[in-house]
């Protein structure tokens, strides 16, 4: 890209010249979170599902200042210019949906319609997690990201348990049965992240948290779907409901009794069927 020199990857589903819809990935994650959605969605859409600055086969900088939100936010800018398009339905998951939030609200031109899964609106987690010492000890890993390569480490030991056992353990893996990762799934998600220094670009987008947040600007003005898996072990589900507050406009969110925090891989066809809904709606426009 002209701004940051990176080179971006993504996988693209769907003809060029329909309408885009941009998918953003969460952590520890790539492109292929989204295959469901590739699959679903491009009868109507070109669906393009990037892997973000520093993972997968993106460009990733050395430095943690890389990774700042700033940067981040730009990066979706200047995809959106370099796929040909000036907007987009933006949707995010985990990390890609606080980038979805920020992008809304930074960039709202860009955005016709908003769809995040199991991330609230950024300040609502901050404010939340001030007040609500449970969510910060679910979101512990912020704080042990912030540490030198240790945390890099911690992953790549015992052939990458930690990475294996978040997917796939009782309490933070998808339970629904039928939907578990496969065998070649979890080699997919090994094979990304075990290549030399996989690690340091998605665990640098932690490291540069506390210095962006919180946020100057809240108010989220296009229609906004939020979905979330209940049985998320890392975001509790109070969140949700309190970030109806920043969405000045249409605002439906979905809360999934059985599903956890990996909900589009964990519940594919409901959460495509409540996409589509979302995207063929006619939001009259509050007054």
């Amino acid at each position: 890209f002209k701004d940051s020199g990176l080179r971006f990857h993504y996988v693209a589903a769907g003809e060029r010249g329909k309408p885009l819809m941009l998918l953003l990935h969460g952590f520890p994650e790539f492109w292929y979170s989204w295959r469901h959605q590739l699959r679903e969605f491009k009868s109507e859409y070109r669906v393009v599902a990037l892997d973000l600055r520093g993972y997968g086969e993106t460009d990733a900088p050395p430095h943690k200042e890389n990774y700042k939100l700033d940067c981040l936010i730009a990066d979706i800018k200047d995809i959106l210019e370099s796929l040909g398009y000036n907007k987009c339905v933006l949707i995010g998951h985990d990390w890609g949906g606080m980038i979805a939030w920020l992008v809304a609200i930074c960039y709202p031109e860009m955005v016709t319609k908003l769809i995040v899964v199991n991330f609230p609106h950024p300040s609502v987690f901050t404010e939340y997690i001030l007040r609500h010492p449970s969510q910060l000890i679910k979101s512990g890993y912020y704080f042990f990201f912030q540490m030198p390569w240790f945390p890099e480490f911690m992953f790549t030991l015992n052939d990458f348990k930690v990475l294996k056992s978040l997917f796939t353990s009782q309490a933070t893996g998808i339970g629904r049965k039928g939907c578990r990762l496969t065998a070649e799934d979890i080699e997919a998600y090994l094979y990304v992240f075990s290549q030399p220094g996989a690690l340091t670009g998605p665990i640098n987008h932690y490291r540069t948290i506390f210095s962006c947040l919180p946020l100057q600007h809240h108010e989220v003005i296009m229609p906004t779907l939020l979905l979330w898996g209940e049985r998320d072990a890392f975001m509790e589900v109070e969140m949700a409901e309190i970030t109806r507050i920043y969405v000045k406009n249409h605002f439906r969110l979905t809360i999934l009794s059985e599903a956890s925090h990996w909900l589009q891989q964990d519940q594919p066809d409901i959460v495509n069927k409540l996409i589509w809904t979302f995207l063929k709606e006619e939001i009259k426009r509050k007054r």
